[in-house]
């Protein structure tokens, strides 16, 4: 193989040569959840510790894991550190309920995304893609483009609401909380219900106050409208009915399962969209791969699910991006009764870390792991649902609902900036993946964009 087919391999924080001390676990973990890992980790299957007299697990194996997401489920619980950063921004929305809750939402939500439901939300992926084009210069921060244009997209799709004021207080909004106070702190760390060190919690309170507030006040204009039930996601959640007992949803859970799929489409997408950006900028080759199917298929001409088949190249390269970047670095349960998992005993307490992350390099699943191969998903279109060892959108029955809505919105708006500009970095320096509330870069960079030749 050659320096030109040769696979790239994009950086990434480095793996530790063994295990850190406790206390630099601790630090590093709450700075990075991509950094903190040691060689063997990518070895591995289970690994046990016990720190700051916490029994912790290890889980990397696929069966495993998805006994603990799947059919085994109900013995363990999401632990406040997990829930505490997440609850300002989801309230009691579909991503946060448990048992019986969770149940009767994702029922009356699953109307909602179903795939004739997401084929007409393209329209609304197209208008924010054409809103993104314009807007763009040939030197540009595309880490914030693409968050106003899949916000844009986010917004047009639940509420049919354009860019203006609202969109731009709304996005900075939960841009400021993400870098901020909706990073994990120490104090998450220790505590053992959302309720623990309440003063700490108070820029979480605010925040609150103010993106309920927001988005109360969107739901409200809509209720108020000519047409509250419109062709968008609200009008769906604003006619949504329990199919067992024909409740419709209250107006605080229309508030929450919206801000939920606010942040969700917007927040994780934009990532995506980052991501797959940089690998095709650092790989020229793929990027004119892609662009070729996309020019045999022009976006303008993409105007059901179907369509998007046209494009496999285009979806392996997203694919590939969630492998290598996934969109929450880890995943953590705490047992609430006795267990065994891969042939370990667990007992009530113990924390399961089951991470992305580690899986999605891990030798024993992925060929070259740390490579930029799209291929390697070729004729697995929903690769989500039938790889093992890949979990970008989580696994079992609470695997991500919105996931179909994400690849659809990222494939479009994708398509249309590939179609329209050759994809460049201004600088080399590297862009490193930090993993806390989502994997965002540790830095914006600038990429430089050439109109493509009619």
């Amino acid at each position: 193989m050659d320096a030109l087919t040769r696979p790239i391999v994009p950086p990434a924080p480095p793996v530790h040569p063994g295990e850190l001390p406790t206390w630099r676990l601790v630090w590093e973990s709450l700075s990075n959840l991509a950094g903190f890992w040691a060689e063997d980790a990518f070895v591995y299957l289970v690994a046990r510790r016990k720190s700051l007299g916490v029994d912790s697990i290890v889980i990397n194996d696929p069966e495993a894991v998805r006994q603990v997401m799947g059919p085994k489920a109900g013995a363990y619980a999401r632990p406040a550190a997990f829930i505490r950063p997440i609850r300002p921004l989801g309230g009691e929305g579909v991503l946060l309920a448990e048992g019986t809750e969770w149940r009767r939402q994702r029922r009356m939500l699953a109307p909602v995304f179903t795939p004739a439901r997401m084929g007409g939300l393209i329209p609304h992926f197209t208008a924010a893609a054409q809103g993104l084009l314009a807007r763009l210069q040939p030197r540009a921060n595309l880490s914030v483009a693409f968050h106003e244009a899949a916000l844009d997209a986010v917004l047009r799709a639940l509420f049919s609401l354009p860019p203006g004021r609202v969109q731009a207080d709304l996005a900075k909004v939960v841009r400021d909380y993400i870098k901020g106070p909706g990073r994990p702190n120490l104090l998450d760390g220790l505590s053992r219900s959302e309720s623990d060190f309440p003063l700490a919690g108070w820029s979480r309170r605010r925040f609150a106050k103010r993106w309920h507030r927001l988005v109360d006040a969107v739901i409200a204009e809509r209720r108020a409208s000519a047409d509250p039930q419109g062709n968008d996601l609200l009008g769906l959640l604003l006619s949504a009915r329990d199919p067992e007992t024909g409740e419709p949803l209250s107006d605080v859970e229309i508030r929450d399962q919206s801000a939920t799929m606010l942040v969700a489409g917007f927040e994780t997408t934009s990532r995506l969209l980052f991501w797959s950006s940089y690998l095709l900028a650092l790989d020229p080759i793929e990027q004119e791969r892609v662009r070729a199917e996309i020019a045999a298929r022009p976006p303008e001409t993409v105007t059901t699910l179907e369509d998007l088949q046209a494009w496999p190249r285009l979806r392996q390269v997203l694919m590939e991006t969630l492998r290598l970047y996934p969109p929450v670095a880890v995943i953590l349960r705490q047992a609430t009764a006795d267990d065994e998992i891969a042939g370990e005993k667990i007992g009530p307490g113990c924390l399961v870390w089951i991470s992305p992350w580690v899986m999605h390099r891990h030798k024993a699943f992925w060929d070259n792991p740390t490579a930029f191969m799209p291929e390697r998903f070729a004729g697995k279109p929903n690769a989500f649902l039938t790889e093992p060892a890949f979990l970008p959108f989580g696994a079992g029955p609470r695997i991500c609902i919105g996931a179909s809505f994400a690849m659809t919105e990222a494939s479009i708006i994708l398509a249309n900036l590939l179609g329209r500009f050759h994809i460049g970095l201004e600088s080399e320096r590297a862009v490193l993946p930090v993993a806390t509330v989502t994997t965002a870069p540790d830095h914006e960079p600038w990429f430089t964009l050439e109109p493509v030749e009619a």
